[in-house]
C-alpha cells in the first residue's frame, strides 16, 4: 500500500508531462500545415487550377486519412499528414478562385478566415483554460458530421442549395463542438497521438472555413 502512495505523485507528474507534450506537439504541427495547406492553395490559386472534382477529392481525402491513421505512429504519418492537408489545400484553391472572382469576394473570403480564426483560438482556448471535460459530445458528433455528410452529398446530387445551406450551418456547429472535443480529449489524456489530434483539429478548421465561406457568400447575395 505504501509503494502505491509513494508512486502516485510520480505517476501524476508523468501523465502531465505527458499531456504537455501532446498539447505542444500538436499544435506545432497543426500550424506547420496550416501554413503548408495555404502554400498549396496558394499555388493552385496562381495556377488557377481546375477542381479534381467530388469524386476525386473524396477518394483522395478518405484514403489519405486511412493512411495517416495507419501509420500514425510512424514517422511515415508525419508525412502523410503533409500529403492529407496539402492535398487538402490544393482542392480549396479553385474554390477561394470563385469567390475572389466576385466584386466583394476578397472581403468574403477574409471575413470567413477572420471568422474560422476567432472560433478556434477562442474554443481551444476556452478548453485549454477551463480544462472542461467535453467528452459527452463524442457521440453526438459522430452522429452529426455523419448526417451531415450524407446531407451534404444529397445536396450536390441532387442540387438543392437550400439543404447546402441547411449542412453549411450545420457543420459550423459540428466544427465548433469537435474543436472544444478534441482540445479536451488531448488535455484529458483521451488523444494520446499528436498526429491524430493535428488532422482532426485540421479538419475541423478546414470544414469550418468552407462552411463560413458558403454561408457568407449567400449573405451577400453570390
Amino acid at each position: 500500500m505504501s509503494t502505491s502512495i509513494l508512486s502516485s505523485p510520480h505517476s501524476s507528474q508523468s501523465t502531465v508531462v505527458s499531456t504537455n507534450k501532446v498539447i505542444r506537439n500538436t499544435f506545432t504541427l497543426l500550424a506547420m500545415t496550416l501554413s503548408f495547406s495555404a502554400v498549396m492553395a496558394g499555388i493552385s490559386i496562381a495556377f488557377n487550377l481546375p477542381h479534381p472534382g467530388l469524386i476525386i477529392t473524396l477518394i483522395g481525402y478518405f484514403g489519405l486519412l486511412f493512411a495517416v491513421s495507419h501509420f500514425r505512429n510512424s514517422a511515415i504519418g508525419l508525412g502523410l499528414v503533409f500529403a492529407l492537408t496539402g492535398f487538402m489545400g490544393l482542392t480549396l484553391g479553385p474554390i477561394l478562385n470563385s469567390y475572389l472572382s466576385l466584386p466583394n469576394g476578397g472581403q468574403i473570403v477574409m471575413t470567413a478566415l477572420g471568422g474560422t480564426a476567432a472560433l478556434f483560438l477562442g474554443l481551444a482556448g476556452y478548453a485549454l483554460v477551463s480544462r472542461k471535460d467535453f467528452s459527452f459530445m463524442g457521440s453526438f458528433l459522430m452522429a452529426g458530421i455523419l448526417v451531415g455528410f450524407v446531407a451534404g452529398l444529397g445536396a450536390v446530387f441532387f442540387e438543392l442549395p437550400g439543404l447546402s445551406l441547411a449542412v453549411s450551418a450545420m457543420f459550423v456547429l459540428l466544427m465548433s463542438g469537435l474543436i472544444l472535443y478534441e482540445t479536451s480529449n488531448i488535455i484529458h489524456g483521451g488523444e494520446t497521438n499528436y498526429i491524430m489530434a493535428t488532422v482532426t483539429l485540421f479538419v475541423a478548421i478546414f470544414n469550418l472555413f468552407t462552411s463560413l465561406l458558403h454561408l457568407l457568400g449567400f449573405m451577400n447575395n453570390e
